[in-house]
């Protein structure tokens, strides 16, 4: 079987510097052969490339160059004179047979090119996925260099998704080597230099399938206020700057979780094993204690390295039928009890200080033991959840203000003010529910101003789409080696800190609270690579969330396949001058397209987010309520396709608040 050892690897071409003329911007491709060239400025105004501009070998993804031919509807079009950078060095796709001759037909339906293949094992029969590398683009050719299995095998489809955003799930062999040497337990050598904790009754509270264990939490009430101690897997510990274990964990960035598995960072003897908090064992962890005022505001905290004894593991599920008044976990309950009470407190200072709240619920897909989707769920947090993200929160807060103060570099999650084009397009969306998103005279926008638009929303049918477009129109969090605040949580300082397991930025925050404490003199040299730690933390980000998205659009498309035919309602979410797509209850949405509607040519009308009718004036808006017929389930483009049938509602002005 070919495996996947060179998997990766760059092609030998060497990139060509552009010339200078021209634009510079990332080929975006529609399936049906057009596309659309973003900038590498945000300009805001894409350029449109039709497919016969489309230049041969320049495919979705790709860095290109494009000369503007003019204008039409007010659009610019281009045609691309240049590719910059390749994007696509390997493709995965299925091995399609006809008679003896073997054809090679890419997943991704944006790339149309016929990729001729070398070399193709004859015992390669038709419906097997394989992952193939470009060795050449003019012609455009490849070679397999993986073999993934027959399509329809169990996970293969998932798989797929992972090779083709250049994921490979197994470590190197010295990374494995490098695992198996770590300790199993703390030594007793490192523990006496620590400041021992393992007096305190520490539980973990995470979900009841979690394996690797970042957090444990102790609240304890004292005088007229509050003690909170934080405590996270100290894996900076284990994983030292240069090792192997280190340069794999950079290299992945963050573990995924698309629907049926985990990819870790780190593998499963550090993940699950020695820096989990698993209850009844020693572990080494860092500490954030919090002392807290009867209001909920920190006075005074301490960041230290310490070891920890798990007194509990528990789950979310036990956690809230406790607070709904059942009678369990006796030992825990003064702990629980006060945690609850900081997070109620920590939640009203949010509040205050208007921190945006998008409550959305998370769509999940359960799958059968053969990977077949059986129920999407729509899981909505639990008081349980909150009180653990509300000690996170305050414990991030905590380690940023801290570096800052102490001019500890660092490396924080910034979320910045949303462009004044972004609002402008958003205040056009609100516009039709009869609101508006606005600042008082000399004052910069602020998340209060968001928060109060989502609290005019809330329950209302289009809650959802204007809560979606609230997201969108701000900046993308990310990472950054400056302290310049997250927007969404109307905080002046965060970063994270608490999931050194699965996040690397936080293994970096917790090298750099360490180096503060034990080797001040290396902090500036550990500092030297911020800048790329960060921009390259947030593109693994990026590239786990459109793993993680991908999985759950194909598994969600799949479960939709056995209504084809039946009604739905929805809510339009989206209008493009092709049609508009409808949400449902469970989270998916589809395609209604403007050509199958009857009795009337619809004219898309960009600044009111509407299809409007030329003859009849009927119009279809973002956040109308609709009825629907699915149509088809396409697992292929991941997509659904839906037939309309009637408005069901005209009641979504909200003029009345």
């Amino acid at each position: 079987m070919i495996r996947a050892k060179k998997f990766g690897t760059k092609l030998p071409e060497k990139k060509r510097k552009p010339s200078s003329k021209g634009i510079i911007g990332k080929l975006s491709v529609n399936h049906r052969g057009f596309g659309f060239v973003v900038l590498e400025e945000d300009t805001g105004t894409d350029i449109f490339i039709s497919a016969e501009n489309i230049l041969s070998g320049a495919m979705n993804g790709d860095k290109v160059k494009v000369k503007v031919l003019g204008t039409f509807r007010g659009k610019r079009e281009g045609t691309i004179v240049e590719v910059v950078e390749h994007a696509n060095k390997t493709i995965v796709g299925r091995i399609n047979v006809n008679r003896t001759k073997s054809e090679f037909v890419p997943d991704d339906k944006r790339i149309t090119q016929k990729i001729k293949l070398r070399h193709v094992d004859k015992k390669i029969v038709g419906g097997t996925k394989v992952v193939v590398e470009i060795i050449s683009w003019s012609p455009l050719q490849g070679k397999i260099i993986e073999i993934l299995g027959d399509e329809n095998g169990v996970g293969v489809d998932i798989l797929g998704i992972l090779r083709s955003h250049g994921i490979v799930e197994e470590f190197p062999e010295e990374v494995m080597t490098a695992a198996a040497r770590t300790e199993i337990e703390p030594s007793k050598t490192e523990i006496s230099k620590r400041i021992d904790r393992r007096n305190l009754k520490i539980v973990t509270i995470d979900g009841e399938d979690a394996k690797d264990l970042d957090d444990g939490v102790y609240g304890e009430e004292r005088g007229d206020g509050f003690f909170l101690g934080v405590y996270i897997a100290d894996v900076s510990h284990y994983v030292r700057p240069n090792s192997a274990l280190d340069i794999e964990a950079y290299k992945r960035g963050t573990s995924i979780y698309p629907v049926d598995r985990v990819v870790p960072m780190l593998p499963k003897e550090l993940s699950n094993g020695i820096c989990s908090l698993n209850a009844g064992v020693n572990r080494l962890a860092m500490a954030c204690e919090m002392n807290l005022s009867k209001n909920g505001k920190v006075v005074d905290y301490k960041i230290f390295p310490t070891v920890i004894h798990v007194h509990r593991r528990l789950s979310y599920t036990q956690v809230d039928k406790f607070f709904e008044g059942a009678d369990i976990l006796g030992d825990c309950s003064d702990n629980l009890n006060t945690l609850l009470k900081i997070r109620n407190l920590r939640k009203k200072i949010h509040a205050e200080r208007g921190s945006i709240d998008f409550a959305l619920p998370e769509m999940k897909v359960r799958l059968d033991e053969n990977g077949k989707p059986i129920e999407i769920i729509k899981r909505i947090q639990t008081l349980a959840e909150s009180v653990i993200e509300e000690c996170m929160l305050l414990a991030n807060e905590t380690v940023a203000e801290h570096t800052m103060r102490k001019k500890i570099p660092c490396l924080y999650r910034v979320h910045e003010l949303a462009s004044p084009e972004k609002i402008l397009t958003f205040n056009q969306l609100l516009a039709h529910f009869s609101l508006h998103i606005a600042t008082a005279e000399g004052r910069d926008l602020e998340p209060r101003d968001f928060q109060r638009i989502l609290a005019k929303v809330k329950d209302l049918p289009a809650e959802r789409v204007i809560t979606s477009y609230a997201l969108r129109s701000m900046q993308q969090a990310r990472y950054s080696s400056q302290c310049l605040g997250h927007f969404g949580l109307a905080a002046k300082f965060y970063t994270h800190f608490t999931s050194p397991i699965r996040r690397y930025p936080d293994l970096i925050v917790h090298r750099m609270l360490r180096a503060s404490l034990e080797t001040p003199d290396k902090i500036n040299n550990l500092a030297k690579n911020l800048d790329e730690i960060a921009n390259h933390s947030s593109e693994t980000e990026r590239r786990a969330v459109d793993i993680e998205r991908e999985s759950v659009d194909l598994k969600s498309v799949e479960y939709m396949q056995q209504f084809v035919g039946q009604k739905f309602d929805g809510v339009i979410d989206s209008v493009t001058g092709f049609g508009f797509f409808v949400e449902l209850d469970n989270g998916v949405d589809g395609l209604v397209r403007v050509a199958t509607i009857d009795h009337d040519y619809y004219e898309f009308v960009e600044k009111e987010f509407a299809l409007i009718g030329q003859t009849t004036g009927k119009s279809f808006h973002i956040g109308d309520s609709v009825r629907v017929r699915l149509s088809e389930a396409n697992t292929n483009l991941r997509q659904l396709t839906f037939d309309f049938i009637s408005t069901v509602t005209d009641k979504n002005l909200i003029a009345e608040v």
